[in-house]
């Protein structure tokens, strides 16, 4: 049992492989946006608490598109915790290790991912019962060897990671090749620029792109 994920949802995004993570400026974007995402394949999306309208688009979604399964990340405090899971949100991110911002989400049973970057604040993950951890930043930390070797005394404990920071279509093969890899956080899916210019045909295609790499990537090493 994965405590801090649920494992119908955990096996929901495994299958995907990717987690489009987003900063949406207009809520009434998030509609048009999530549809072309799954239009493209990619079934979860992580929308960042760094605009006001992050909380009006996941309302927005979730009664119009309930297949995607929307989440919140930049969560930094227990309020926003709160905040998130009367939204609805399917999930919940941290960039970092705030045990006050897990126990709260905990208290809720809203399925919440830290963010790591080191062995300690590994630990104190696993003291709050987090099996599943964001990588962040992924590639400025030192990348999948970095990983490999910080998480090599913790993986016998079934431990797994959605890394998330310098990640795109060049570089995920390897990320994705990974056991300790449960989905990549891919901000390149939908930058922010594309959001705002309502390219949705285009982020449906890169959407197709990411999930067909990772389909791919998958079946070899299965």
């Amino acid at each position: 049992m994965i405590p801090n994920f649920p494992d119908p949802l955990l096996d929901q995004l495994r299958s995907t492989g990717v987690i489009a993570v987003l900063v949406v400026d207009d809520a009434e974007d998030g509609v048009s946006l999530a549809r072309a995402l799954l239009d493209g394949g990619v079934r979860a999306m992580e929308l960042t608490l760094r605009t006001p309208a992050a909380l009006e688009a996941l309302g927005r979604i979730r009664a119009a598109v309930p297949e995607m399964i929307a989440g919140v990340g930049t969560v930094l405090t227990p309020d926003q915790v709160r905040q998130v899971h009367d939204a609805g949100a399917a999930f919940g991110v941290a960039p970092g290790m705030n045990p006050r911002v897990v126990a709260e989400a905990r208290k809720l049973a809203l399925p919440f991912a830290p963010g790591i970057c080191t062995p300690s604040e590994i630990e104190a993950a696993l003291e709050q019962n987090c099996w599943i951890m964001k990588f962040f930043p992924a590639v400025p930390s030192g990348g999948l060897d970095y990983l490999k070797s910080m998480a090599a005394p913790y993986v016998h404990l079934g431990v797994q990671f959605i890394p998330l920071g310098g990640l795109n279509e060049s570089n995920v093969r390897r990320w994705w090749a990974s056991p300790l890899i449960a989905a990549i956080g891919g901000s390149w899916i939908a930058p922010r620029r594309l959001i705002q210019e309502k390219h949705w045909n285009e982020i449906r295609g890169r959407a197709e792109a990411a999930v067909s790499l990772a389909q791919e990537v998958r079946g070899e090493n299965a």
